[in-house]
């Protein structure tokens, strides 16, 4: 069925002569149309589990704030979190946690196909966090969703690997667009994000497009009105500009210590000792407990978020808001929860902005904005900061606000957040999962695609020992008879004490008088570079440049002198062109 329409579609091409560049138009046209509605279907799925869970809940527990059964509110993103369990055991690894990280890995490392059920799964798994109460966003699932409405419209017309790309970024943009009516945010976000600041991507007209037909189709839903409300402000002083550069500061600050707190909290769950279906569960239960007190932390924070943008928050207050946010977006997700981290970063950068605010304007009432200003150019500043996007937080503000005074205050914010995060944390919060892995998403098509592989699946497990008391006559028998050229040199327990080439064989061929008391011991090299199974093989590139050698041997993590295999810069290079060969033949290049 799906091949012959394939061929009905192509066969319509090859006869109105449409050209490469024009299909790839169309394709963009019908990439934002489903992109715009999967924004919908998301954000009716979030608002249908809210009010099944929340507040019919409310409803059936009788929880009432002034009434000891406000206790019972851990009770709801608990509901959520035990839901996520039939997904996650359904498809495992690809429900939970934050996966932004991985869908970088996807669209840059792996060739950008992505399953069309992840589309299903990144409405209805954060759906069920966020709308039960979870600290999530839905800006991440909602890029993840375009990406695979892209990458499975890629596939169908087994279009190239560029192509694949654009059309991803084409569902990521309208994805976003749809989300904050900002089209041009949308743009700049599939760009500096998704696509890590490729700006010289020649297709830059799909992206357009398929951003701008999302935000009709969100429009034509929900209106003109964004999902934040924002009031005119604007610079009252030049002084006030000052105030906004140590704003910035100090949000690069917080940015740092925000990525610092998530990860430690997903490592601290990943050595609990218990089932990864009840981390979740764990997680919401002392979201829960937070909200008991601080009801504004919990969900997709939107309210608040406008309560701040409106300077009806104390400022006060809204510093004790930053850190609890902090604190329940990292339980949520750093257990296992689903969502991203976009939404709840817009939410702390308000509540660090209109914090901030407050204060400089009790001190100086007459030369600064409104609380509401600085929330304002807090929440851009903040997402710039944590993300390294400064261009789709300052375009996002502009579309939000669409009032050219407020650039220079969140251009300021932005660039000093952002250049202090990145001096004090190379990564940001989408990077570091990578990082950790030792993929460099920046690094060139060579490094990411030798970072993709490791030593255990190109390694040869084919090895000749050689114990060191052999003699040098038995050594030469076994080299000459072997199509082996390196040979670990073992002692008695089979431990690795050296390498010998054949090369040092031929440089004591003519010794003569001492062939007969030469031993491998005496030939062995002692000093050997060593590789593991767990190593990347970029990492077995730089080793062989050390001493220009053409073999390692590849040993055990925890004892570097057992012997387990050999790898060779052949068997690198052969593993570098079949990934490459593979990429290409699955883009239908």
């Amino acid at each position: 069925m799906t091949e012959r329409l394939r061929k009905a579609i192509n066969e319509k091409i090859h006869a109105f002569r449409i050209s490469d560049q024009t299909f790839l138009v169309i394709t963009s046209f019908i990439v934002g149309i489903i992109s715009g509605l999967a924004y919908i279907a998301l954000r009716k799925t979030v608002d249908t589990v809210h009010e099944v869970i929340v507040v019919r809940g409310y409803d059936l527990l009788g929880i009432m704030q002034s009434h000891w059964t406000v206790l019972l509110v851990p009770l709801l993103p608990m509901t959520g979190a035990l839901l996520l369990i039939p997904l996650s055991k359904l498809f495992p690894g690809e429900v939970g946690g934050y996966g932004f990280p991985n869908f970088l890995e996807e669209v840059n490392i792996r060739g950008g196909i992505i399953k069309i059920r992840a589309i299903f799964l990144k409405i209805l798994g954060p759906a069920l966090t966020i709308g039960s109460g979870g600290s999530a966003g839905l800006e991440g699932p909602i890029a993840q969703i375009g990406g695979a409405i892209g990458s499975n419209a890629g596939q169908f017309f087994k279009v190239s690997g560029n192509r694949m790309k654009v059309l991803i970024a084409c569902g990521t943009a309208g994805g976003i667009a749809a989300t904050f009516n900002a089209p041009i945010a949308g743009v700049l976000f599939a760009i500096e994000i998704v696509l890590l600041g490729d700006f010289t991507l020649t297709n830059l007209a799909p992206i357009v497009i398929s951003s701008g037909i999302a935000t009709v189709v969100s429009r034509g839903y929900f209106g003109a009105n964004p999902i934040f409300q924002v009031r005119a402000y604007s610079v009252v002083s030049n002084w006030e500009l000052l105030l906004y550069v140590v704003m910035g500061i100090q949000i690069g600050i917080s940015a740092v210590i925000y990525i610092v707190m998530f990860y430690k909290t997903a490592d601290y769950f990943e050595t609990l000792r218990m089932n990864p279906l009840i981390k979740p569960i764990v997680g919401a239960f002392f979201v829960g407990v937070i909200g008991i007190f601080f009801p504004q932390i919990m969900g997709h924070g939107y309210e608040a978020i406008n309560e701040a943008l409106r300077g009806e928050i104390f400022y006060g207050f809204m510093i004790i808001l930053v850190f609890l946010k902090m604190i329940v977006t990292c339980l949520s997700l750093g257990s296992g929860g689903a969502g991203g981290m976009f939404g709840p970063a817009l939410y702390i950068g308000v509540m660090i902005g209109g914090g901030y605010g407050g204060i400089v304007h009790h001190f100086f009432p007459a030369h600064t904005a409104p609380v509401g200003a600085y929330a304002l150019v807090g929440m851009g500043a903040f997402l710039a900061a944590v993300t390294h996007a400064p261009l789709t937080a300052i375009f996002l503000l502009f579309e939000l606000t669409q009032d050219y005074r407020i650039i220079l205050p969140v251009m300021f914010a932005s660039v000093i957040g952002t250049l202090i995060a990145r001096a004090l944390k190379h990564d940001s919060i989408d990077t570091e999962t990578l990082s950790r892995r030792g993929i460099n998403l920046h690094a060139g098509r060579e490094v990411n695609t030798l970072q993709s592989i490791r030593v255990e699946e190109v390694m040869s497990r084919k090895v000749t020992k050689i114990p060191e008391h052999m003699p040098f006559d038995v050594i030469l028998r076994v080299a000459t008879t072997s199509d082996i050229l390196y040979f670990p040199v073992v002692d008695g327990d089979g431990l690795m004490t050296g390498i010998l080439s054949f090369q040092d064989l031929k440089e004591s061929l003519f010794e003569e008088e001492l062939k007969k008391f030469i031993v491998a011991r005496d030939l062995a090299y002692s000093n050997v570079i060593t590789v593991t199974p767990e190593d990347h093989l970029d990492y077995v590139m730089e080793q062989f440049g050390l001493m220009d050698i053409e073999v390692l041997p590849v040993v055990d993590y925890d004892n570097r002198r057992k012997i387990l295999g050999m790898i060779s810069r052949r068997d690198v290079v052969t593993a570098y062109n079949q990934a490459l060969l593979k990429r290409k033949m699955s883009h239908g290049g």
